[in-house]
């Protein structure tokens, strides 16, 4: 933390240390009787195996210790530490938890920007003469969430988002990204910011331009305290079984229609294009998309196109991972191009998603249900971060 702010600018970039961890600890000792903080033992967060999740989400510095790393499948952490102590993640706690930290950040700054559900920019050049010196303002921003919340921060101090967020790795260069930097010569920081950004830009076309400007400490980007219109709507998962033919595919793709569909709606905008992505048993993946005739929101459009696509896209292998996706973004209340050929009619299928989407906001989400899935294996609400992850049934647990 600190750095010699030298423009009217002063942002703060705010990270949570071993966030799903940390927040599993502090709950447990503070709610659930914990007299071991899983911070201190060799312990991670991780999916059910079961199930099919089955990584490390988040994971203990002793854990690192012994090699374990974030994203690896957790038989091979516990190889890697046979001691390790598993926890299965609670999503809707760590969501309370980030929803508490935005609030206290929010009590430096008006503008503050949740960049992911364990991080945040702040924008503190109006307000941080209020408080004191920068360096002071982030002491007593680590001080206060830790005395609050039980958890400890990183805080990062520049002049602009990018150079407040880097310390170890370059901002916004990810595996892909790395691998083809390395195999043109391009190892260091250092190295990227001497690149011809020409050059770059014909190798990783814009989001080259985008690292070398970043590598050379340019960031131009505010602080935005209300989020970006998304680009796009997608749902994916690996189902608890290998999808094996088509009738059981098409299950799978209801459920993902049914929730990109009722997001469409909640934002109230459509997608003029659908797509479908397959992943194997072998982990090779494939994808294959449709611009539509009409943008739409309504679940069986969205639905009718991922059938047709999957129909176009499967080889008949076994598909372990599974997903929809939607982009071409537009407003909710736009003219449908009508057809000779029309036997729908789209008016009344939009008013029964409107009121299948009112009844699971009053009565929870399982409130209707298709009958197709009734005695089925897969949720019918399932995909993305699935409901046995957003909570936890702690007295069914030890509680160390």
């Amino acid at each position: 933390m600190g750095v010699n702010i030298r423009s009217n600018k002063i942002i703060f970039h705010i990270d949570v240390n071993s966030a799903f961890l940390s927040w599993e600890a502090v709950y447990r000792l503070a709610h659930k009787g914990g007299k071991q903080d899983l911070r201190t033992i060799s312990s991670a967060v991780g999916g059910d195996v079961a199930l099919r999740h089955g990584i490390i989400l988040a994971k203990s510095i002793p854990a690192k210790r012994y090699g374990v790393k974030t994203g690896e499948a957790l038989w091979e952490a516990k190889r890697k530490c046979p001691g390790l102590v598993l926890v299965p993640p609670n999503y809707g706690l760590y969501e309370r938890c980030s929803a508490a930290l935005m609030e206290i950040l929010r009590d430096y700054s008006d503008v503050v920007e949740p960049y992911s559900i364990d991080e945040a920019f702040v924008d503190m050049s109006t307000s941080c003469h209020l408080f004191g010196t920068p360096k002071e303002v982030g002491q007593k921003i680590k001080d206060r969430i830790y005395e609050a919340l039980g958890f400890t921060v990183n805080v990062g101090i520049s002049s602009n988002k990018f150079l407040a967020k880097m310390a170890s790795d370059l901002f916004f260069v990810g595996r892909a990204t790395a691998k083809k930097l390395f195999s043109v010569g391009i190892r260091t920081i250092g190295e990227l910011a001497a690149a011809d950004p020409g050059w770059l830009k014909g190798l990783l076309k814009k989001h080259g331009e985008v690292i070398w400007a970043f590598a050379n400490g340019v960031d131009l980007s505010p602080v935005l305290m209300e989020p970006e219109a998304n680009k796009g709507y997608g749902n994916s998962t690996n189902p608890p079984f290998d999808v094996t033919g088509v009738e059981m595919a098409d299950k799978v793709l209801l459920v993902f229609s049914e929730t990109v569909g009722a997001r469409l709606r909640m934002d109230g905008v459509r997608a003029g294009m659908v797509s479908v992505g397959i992943r194997y048993t072998d982990l090779s993946y494939v994808s294959h998309q449709k611009k539509l005739y009409n943008a739409t929101n309504l679940t069986i459009e969205i639905y009718q196109a991922a059938c047709r696509l999957f129909r176009e896209l499967w080889n008949g292998q076994p598909v372990r991972h599974l997903g929809v996706h939607t982009a071409h973004i537009s407003g909710g209340e736009g003219f449908r191009q009508g057809s000779l050929f029309d036997e729908i009619d789209y008016e009344k299928l939009s008013r029964l998603d409107k009121t299948i989407d009112d009844i699971r906001d009053c009565f929870g989400m399982d409130a209707v249900k298709r009958a197709v899935f009734l005695g089925q294996a897969i949720d019918h609400m399932s995909g993305g971060i699935s409901r046995e992850k957003r909570k936890v049934d702690y007295d069914k647990l030890e509680i160390l």
